[in-house]
């Protein structure tokens, strides 16, 4: 497919995201997404981000499959994720579960630094020259278990977990800085919520239910 065709796919994708949105406008409080977020997903090309076959694919609203059991989430939760996390342009993100860079690069775009963590070694490799090609050089990667976080650059301003555990993880909490925001599915595999959890300037923690969904599980075992 040609560039052009790859266009007006994006262009009808972010029409479908913004018809979703409104319809759930009742679980997210709001019918419309932040302008920056939706300018970031109309500048991160979905087809570089996906296996060559399934490029033709690249923006339907669905997730698609990426190798090793994983997904490329559905373009319209990864709007609605990165929204929830309220990014700024000076924040540090923590990212769990990068596969293709998907949605690494959508927070490229939005972020300052963007740490994130995934454990298949294969998919953070074909992730760092997918990044690279698209020039987001504020992304690090690192091969590991997501659910110890990143210490070493810890506190994050927002953490973003894209692979459900059914406990939210309390690395990662405690890796959340004081004001932060993290966005997370979590539950058993048929009662996933996309949550929102803040942390307030004394360390105390809320967390808010969105919305149930389907997410492949985070693993937490030893890393490669």
């Amino acid at each position: 497919m040609s560039e052009p065709d790859f266009t007006s796919l994006q262009q009808r994708m972010l029409a479908e995201i913004a018809a979703k949105t409104v319809f759930a406008t009742t679980s997210l409080g709001k019918a419309a997404l932040d302008s920056r977020v939706m300018k970031a997903l109309a500048t991160v090309p979905r087809h570089a981000f996906v296996p060559i076959e399934l490029r033709p694919c690249a923006y339907l609203d669905t997730p698609l499959p990426i190798g090793f059991g994983k997904t490329v989430s559905q373009p319209f939760i990864v709007a609605v994720m990165t929204d929830l996390l309220g990014v700024q342009p000076t924040d540090t993100v923590l990212e769990i579960g990068t596969g293709l860079g998907y949605q690494s690069a959508i927070l490229a775009e939005l972020a300052h630094r963007v740490f994130t963590v995934e454990i298949i070694e294969e998919l953070a490799e074909q992730a760092a020259h997918r990044l690279a090609d698209q020039g987001h050089a504020n992304v690090e990667i690192r091969i590991g278990n997501g659910c110890h976080g990143w210490p070493e650059h810890a506190p994050f301003d927002k953490i973003i977990v894209t692979a459900a555990p059914e406990l939210i993880p309390p690395a990662l909490i405690y890796q959340l800085k004081a004001g932060g925001t993290m966005v997370i599915p979590a539950g058993l595999a048929d009662g996933q919520q996309l949550i929102q959890l803040k942390k307030d300037a004394q360390g105390s923690v809320t967390t808010r239910e969105i919305f149930q969904v389907l997410f492949s599980t985070l693993e937490d075992v030893d890393s490669p």
